[in-house]
């Protein structure tokens, strides 16, 4: 529910900065799990869902592990996502684009259905959107921006500016507890004085949605290239999202291109078994870091999501690992709460952070490696590389074990994520 008459302060347990799936994932938690009174501070209006719309197809997608599927429908918005647009997928191909050496991830080798599936970002957004806007509980407060925040020692304050909902210029918000999913440049961080560390990475990555000429597939594949990755991600019907990385220069000169030059450079560079591309729908280009907060907790303060962390998207984890801090936080919420604690006390904050700190570290220092394994070598190192890939198709047990990885169906799952 958009509200827009709050001219005075208004009280509430939690109060999230930051409407997007990370945050709209935590406050549909919070409504499923406890009796918090909970609000949204969402800066940016999501685009309505419109089939037939153009362009049609959100350029923005994220691959949604089966952990992070469950966590939708312990919440009550998986249905939503799927009533949208979804596209599972079954297999996932890696391959050596230089020596050929390759490991084929196939469901059935795990006893499931699919290995996760390709969700544009809206469309998540808009589902937990419509779950939460069904309580009482979770005001949703959009477009607001946040101004100011000042911790007192039972609450924290913050102003937003509302002027944009056509009420007061500002209003002030209290809770016990400050929640910043506000993304990778988090004004709540920033206010808290909590450090960043953020490392580029000298990739870029160019995002194309193409229609191509085959049916829709149930298959993500990725290319390790000397210069980058590319990869194919499944779209509904017969569209799909790309990605290619390269280095800034390349990637400036291909997202300057008009679209016939871009479809027929992508077309030249990109594999064979992408087939005939038909239409390129809508492209983008971004640079790409890795990032960790110095620390995820402040007096009456939590970081969840980008605003605490971000990974090489090479392996399509970044959202996964937000969902998963959100299901954390409203597990150790609900244990404060069960136990009468303050929900915005150190000691329950803590908590969080002990444990996804250390899990989120672990992840990008995964996918770190991953980058710098691919990234051009000798031709030795090559060999070696292109072997390793070889040899992981051929040893079952250890591709069980990075499906279930991949999918976050390991151990020490909050409950949400079961």
């Amino acid at each position: 529910m958009a509200k827009n008459d709050q001219t005075v302060d208004v009280e509430y347990d939690v109060v999230i900065v930051g409407g997007g799936m990370v945050g709209n994932m935590l406050a549909a938690a919070l409504l499923s799990t406890t009796e918090l009174r909970v609000a949204v501070l969402e800066q940016q209006p999501s685009n309505a869902f419109v089939p037939g719309s153009n362009p049609d197809y959100d350029l923005r997608v994220s691959a949604v592990s089966i952990a992070t599927q469950r966590m939708l429908e312990n919440v009550g918005a998986w249905q939503k996502v799927i009533s949208r647009r979804a596209c599972p997928y079954r297999e996932m191909l890696v391959w050596d684009g230089e020596k050929g050496g390759q490991t084929l991830f196939n469901s059935d080798e795990v006893g499931a259905s699919a290995l996760g599936h390709i969700v544009e970002n809206r469309v998540l957004q808009l589902a937990l959107l419509d779950q939460i806007n069904i309580s009482a509980m979770v005001d949703h407060f959009c477009p607001v921006r946040l101004l100011s925040m000042h911790t007192l020692t039972d609450r924290v304050v913050c102003v937003v500016d509302a002027s944009e909902q056509g009420g007061s210029a500002s209003m002030k918000l209290s809770a016990k507890l400050l929640v910043a999913a506000d993304g990778a440049n988090s004004k709540v961080r920033e206010l808290a004085g909590i450090s960043y560390q953020r490392d580029a990475y000298p990739q870029h990555a160019l995002v194309a949605t193409v229609e191509t000429a085959l049916p829709q597939q149930q298959i993500t594949w990725q290319r390790f290239m000397p210069t980058g990755p590319q990869a194919f991600l499944p779209l509904c019907g017969s569209r799909a999202s790309l990605v290619w990385y390269h280095d800034e220069e390349e990637i400036s000169r291909l997202a300057a291109l008009n679209n016939n030059e871009l479809q027929h450079a992508i077309q030249s560079a990109f594999p064979e078994r992408l087939g005939d591309i038909r239409r390129l729908l809508d492209h983008g280009s971004f640079p790409i870091s890795k990032a960790q907060a110095n620390r995820y907790i402040d007096r009456r303060v939590v970081l969840i999501g980008d605003a605490a962390h971000s990974v090489h998207p090479l392996a399509g984890q970044g959202l996964n690992l937000g969902m998963m801090d959100a299901a954390a936080l409203a597990q150790i919420l609900g244990d404060a709460m069960l136990r009468h604690k303050d929900i915005g006390s150190d000691p329950v904050l803590r908590r969080y952070e002990r444990w996804r700190k250390g899990e989120n570290a672990v992840m990008i220092a995964i996918l770190d490696g991953f980058y710098h394994a691919f990234k051009p070598q000798p031709v030795p190192i090559q060999k070696i590389r292109s072997g390793a890939l070889a040899m992981a198709n051929r040893t079952g047990f250890l591709k069980r074990y990075v499906m279930r990885y991949a999918m976050g169906t390991g151990p020490h799952l909050p409950p949400l994520a079961r």
